[in-house]
C-alpha cells in the first residue's frame, strides 16, 4: 500500500494519530514534488482533508498549491486537475470564501462518481453542505451533507458518517426536530468514541451544549462547552473550533448573570448580589477575551465578529454602553465588509437594542431621544431585512423582537405594530425555546398586554378588528390570556385547566412556557 493510500485510509476511518505520525514522516520529502509529479494533485487533496480535521496550518497546504500556480491546467490528467480544485475548494473554505467554495463544489459534483471515486464525492457534499450553513442557507446544507452521508455510508466508513451526522444533527436542530438531533449526537459518538479524533468529538459536546442552552438548561451548557474545550486542548489548542466554545460559554455566562438578575429583582439587590453579576459578565468578557486572541491569530473574521457581538452584550449589561456601541459597530462593519448576512442582522439586532436604551434613558433633550427611536427603529428594520435573506428563524425572531420593543418604547408607543412584530416573533420559536429570546419574547408581551388592556383587546376581537391577524394568531393570543388566569384560579394545576376548558395538557403547557409561567416541565 502506498503513503498516499494508507494517508487515505487512516483518513476514512479516521485514525489520527496514524495519520498525523505519517504525515510527519512524509513532509519532506511531499514538499520536494513537482507539480507534473504522478501524485502531487492527490496528495494536495488528502492533505487538505486531514487539515479539515485538525492537522497542520493553512501554510502547508499553501506551499502544496503553489506548486500549481505556472502550471497548463488544460494539459493535466483530468482526475488530478479535479483533486486539485477540491484542494482550492477546502482552503477557500478554510478563509471563509463560502461563494468560492461552493463555486468550486459546484462544478466537481457535476462528474460522475465513477471518474473520480465516491471519496472525493462525499468529501465535495460535505464540504458544500457546510458552506451553505455557514451562509445561512440550511435547506441546502442538509440536502448536501444528507448526500455525503449517503456516499459514506456506501463506503463503508462509519466514521466518516458519524463526523456528518453532527452536522446533521445540528441542521434539525434548527428545524425544530430536537429528539432527532440529539440521537445523531448520540449514534455519532458511539462511532467516535474508540477514535482520536478530537476536533469531532469536541464539536459533539459543544453541540450538546448549543441544544440544552436554548431549552435554558444554562448549567449543563456550561458543562458541555467546558468538556469540548478541554477535548478541543488536547490536540488543537489554537483552532476556531475551541474559540468557538469559549464564545458559546461566555454566551452562557451572559444568560446566567441575566437570570440571577431577574430572579433577586434590581430594586431589592443587595450589593453583593450586583457585585456576582458583574463578576460573571466579566468571567465572559475572559472567556472571549481569550477566543479574539485565537480568531487574531488565525485570522477567522466570522468569528471575531461573533467576539464583537458578544462582547457588547456584556457591556451593556455592564452599564457601558459607549463600549457596547463601539463593539456593535465592528461587528456590523466586519459583516457588511465579508457581506455576512448573519453577522449583519446580528449586529444591526444589537444596534436596535442599544439605541433604544439610548432613547430610554430620556437623557439630554428630546432630539436626542428622537434620533436614537429613529434609530432603533431603522437598525431593527434592517435586521430584519437582513435576516429574511438566510433561513435562520431565531436570527429573524431576534430582529422582529427588537421591531417589537421599539414600537412599544416610549417614545412611539405604536401598540398595534408591536403586537404585530411579537406575533411575527412567536410563530418562528418553537416549544423548546426556553432561553433569553422567549423569555425577552414573554415580557414584551406583557407589557404590551398591560398597555393595551385586556378588555380593549376583547372589545376589538367583538368588533371584528383583528389588524390583519389571521384567526390562528387571533385564537392564540386569546389563549394566552384565558389559560393563564384559569391556571391561577384552578391552583395551578395543569390537569384541572385541561379539563375545565377541555383542551389538551399539551397545550395548557405550552401557552404557559409562551408567557413564560411554566419554568420546569411537568
Amino acid at each position: 500500500m502506498t503513503v498516499l493510500n494508507k494517508l487515505n485510509d487512516a483518513l476514512i476511518h479516521r485514525r489520527i494519530q496514524e495519520g498525523s505520525e505519517l504525515l510527519e514522516r512524509t513532509h519532506k520529502s511531499a514538499n520536494k514534488l513537482s507539480a507534473s509529479d504522478m501524485h502531487s494533485a492527490a496528495f494536495a487533496f488528502c492533505v487538505s482533508q486531514w487539515m479539515d480535521i485538525g492537522y497542520g496550518s493553512l501554510q502547508v497546504l499553501d506551499e502544496l498549491l503553489a506548486k500549481f500556480t505556472k502550471i497548463d491546467r488544460g494539459r493535466m490528467n483530468f482526475k488530478d486537475y479535479i483533486q486539485l480544485r477540491m484542494a482550492e475548494a477546502y482552503r477557500a473554505f478554510a478563509v471563509e470564501d463560502a461563494q468560492k467554495t461552493i463555486a468550486d463544489l459546484d462544478f466537481v459534483l457535476q462528474i460522475e462518481p465513477g471518474i473520480v471515486g465516491l471519496q472525493l464525492i462525499a468529501q465535495a457534499h460535505f464540504w458544500k453542505g457546510r458552506a451553505h450553513r455557514s451562509q445561512g442557507e440550511y435547506e441546502l446544507a442538509l440536502l448536501h451533507i444528507l448526500k455525503a452521508k449517503d456516499a459514506a455510508l456506501e463506503l463503508k466508513a462509519p466514521e466518516f458518517v458519524a463526523s456528518m451526522k453532527i452536522h446533521e444533527s445540528w441542521l434539525l436542530f434548527q428545524k425544530g426536530q430536537r429528539r432527532d438531533a440529539l440521537r445523531l449526537l448520540d449514534e455519532a459518538e458511539v462511532e467516535l468514541a474508540t477514535t482520536e479524533h478530537d476536533l469531532a468529538l469536541g464539536n459533539l459536546e459543544s453541540a450538546r451544549g448549543r441544544f440544552v442552552r436554548r431549552s435554558g438548561e444554562y448549567a449543563k451548557a456550561v458543562e458541555h462547552f467546558g468538556r469540548s474545550v478541554a477535548i478541543y486542548s488536547r490536540r488543537f489548542s489554537d483552532h476556531p473550533n475551541l474559540a468557538r466554545a469559549l464564545v458559546n460559554m461566555a454566551y452562557v455566562k451572559r444568560m446566567i448573570a441575566l437570570d440571577l438578575r431577574e430572579r433577586i429583582g434590581e430594586a431589592r439587590a443587595t450589593a453583593a448580589q450586583h457585585n456576582r453579576c458583574r463578576e460573571i459578565c466579566q468571567e465572559g468578557l475572559e472567556l472571549l477575551k481569550l477566543a479574539g486572541s485565537i480568531y487574531s491569530r488565525r485570522n477567522h473574521m466570522t468569528g471575531q465578529g461573533s467576539v464583537f457581538v458578544n462582547a457588547s452584550y456584556l457591556h451593556l449589561d455592564c452599564g457601558d454602553i459607549d463600549l457596547a456601541e463601539d463593539e456593535a459597530e465592528k461587528a456590523y462593519l466586519l459583516g457588511e465588509q465579508r457581506q455576512d448576512h448573519i453577522l449583519m442582522a446580528r449586529a444591526r439586532t444589537l444596534q436596535s437594542i442599544l439605541h433604544h436604551e439610548r432613547a430610554e434613558e430620556q437623557i439630554g433633550d428630546s432630539t436626542d431621544t428622537a434620533k436614537h427611536a429613529a434609530l432603533a427603529k431603522s437598525c431593527s428594520e434592517n435586521a430584519i431585512e437582513i435576516a429574511r435573506m438566510t433561513q435562520n428563524k431565531r436570527l429573524l425572531a431576534g430582529a422582529y423582537i427588537a421591531r417589537s420593543r421599539t414600537a412599544a418604547g416610549d417614545f412611539f408607543r405604536d401598540w398595534e405594530t408591536a403586537k404585530q412584530f411579537a406575533a411575527l416573533a412567536g410563530e418562528l420559536l418553537s416549544k423548546d425555546d426556553r432561553d433569553h429570546l422567549s423569555k425577552e419574547l414573554s415580557h414584551l408581551k406583557g407589557v404590551i398586554l398591560r398597555a393595551t388592556g385586556i378588555h380593549d383587546q376583547l372589545r376589538s376581537w367583538s368588533e371584528g378588528v383583528i389588524h390583519d391577524k389571521t384567526f390562528q394568531q387571533v385564537e392564540e393570543e386569546f389563549a394566552e390570556i384565558v389559560i393563564p388566569k384559569v391556571w391561577q384560579r384552578e391552583g395551578r394545576k395543569i390537569s384541572r385547566v385541561a379539563q375545565k376548558l377541555s383542551i389538551s395538557p399539551k397545550k395548557v403547557r405550552r401557552v404557559l412556557r409562551n408567557v413564560n409561567l411554566l419554568e420546569e416541565r411537568e
